[in-house]
């Protein structure tokens, strides 16, 4: 029996740090357009069915973060907004916007990276999935990978010292508009662009 149960536990490692380096794919994606470099992806039955990534600045959107990117694709994909049987993998420890959305989809399993001391919602300032009175409570398991997820984040922070603020807008001259950044590449976060990933 804990000859089985080490078993389980060493596969589930595997495929969990697995999934892990694809979000921290889709994490870079958004640290060369200049985001908060976060991934995430959403899997159901071993198949990579949407991923997203940090684009917040870029979309002019507070509400896109790599979590909610990710569950509108899978949404699409799935034709339901119930993902009831999906895993969501996530670089950082969801916020509480993301936390509420992760529950309303009611994901079966969250795995996330490293946690995140200032706006965590699994316990590092509040924990939603241990909340009694809702009604939805998502499987939790975090630090997966954290130290490489968190080594993303405190590269991209160090450059962004020295390069300037985040989220800063390009100066322009009166009346002369700001150049455009450069074509982001092909949203991976768009169910279009998915495509199916099996992990054997």
């Amino acid at each position: 029996m804990a000859v089985a149960a080490a078993t389980a536990d060493e596969e589930r490692d595997q495929r969990d740090q697995a999934l892990m380096r694809l979000a921290l794919d889709q994490a870079r994606n958004a640290w060369v357009l200049g985001e908060v470099p976060v991934g995430a992806l959403v899997v159901r039955d071993g198949v990579v069915i949407a991923t997203g990534f940090n684009q917040p600045i870029g979309s002019a959107d507070p509400t896109a973060h790599a979590e909610i990117r990710a569950l509108r694709a899978a949404a699409q994909v799935l034709g339901n907004y119930r993902l009831n049987e999906c895993t969501l993998v996530v670089t950082l420890e969801p916020c509480a916007m993301c936390a509420g959305a992760i529950q309303h989809a009611r994901i079966a399993q969250l795995v996330y990276g490293a946690a995140d001391p200032k706006t965590g919602a699994c316990g590092s300032v509040v924990d939603l999935f241990a909340e009694e009175k809702l009604n939805h409570h998502a499987q939790v398991r975090g630090g997966v990978m954290a130290a490489d997820c968190a080594q993303v984040l405190a590269d991209f922070f160090a450059e962004r010292r020295d390069r300037g603020r985040v989220g800063a807008k390009p100066a322009t001259t009166a009346g002369t508009p700001a150049p455009e950044r450069p074509r982001p590449p092909a949203d991976p976060g768009d169910p279009g662009d998915v495509e199916e990933i099996t992990l054997e």
